[in-house]
């Protein structure tokens, strides 16, 4: 909910501060979220729970499916991430993530390979 309302800031709060996020072929660190986000269509983006696996301690995977739908076009993105989770004293965040989009013709990959940040 926070990123498909652009509440400032907010959304970071569930990843770790030296999290990893993969799409498009490039890394991003934590810094450069902000500047993704705003080069964000708008849009309603819709998460399912996700399916976690815990390690027994302070690691866990899981996968999250997700679809977003453009506000302007109602073009829609299907897709999951992949994460890895860590337990902070704040309790539980995303360390790693990354996106895998599926494609009408029934195949899926992790998005053209492009910086959204360069364009």
């Amino acid at each position: 909910a926070y990123t498909s309302q652009f509440v400032d800031d907010r959304w970071l709060d569930v990843f770790t501060p030296d999290v990893e996020y993969s799409a498009f072929g490039t890394v991003y660190s934590l810094v450069r979220f902000p500047a993704l986000l705003e080069a964000a269509p708008r849009g309603q983006f819709i998460g399912n729970m996700p399916v976690v696996e815990f390690d027994g301690g302070d690691r866990a995977t899981g996968q999250q499916h997700f679809l977003f739908i453009d506000q302007q076009t109602h073009a829609m993105r299907l897709g999951w991430y992949n994460d890895e989770y860590r337990r902070t004293p704040d309790g539980w965040r995303i360390h790693r993530r990354s996106t895998t989009f599926m494609r009408k013709h029934g195949g899926a990959d992790s998005g053209r390979q492009h910086d959204p940040l360069v364009e």
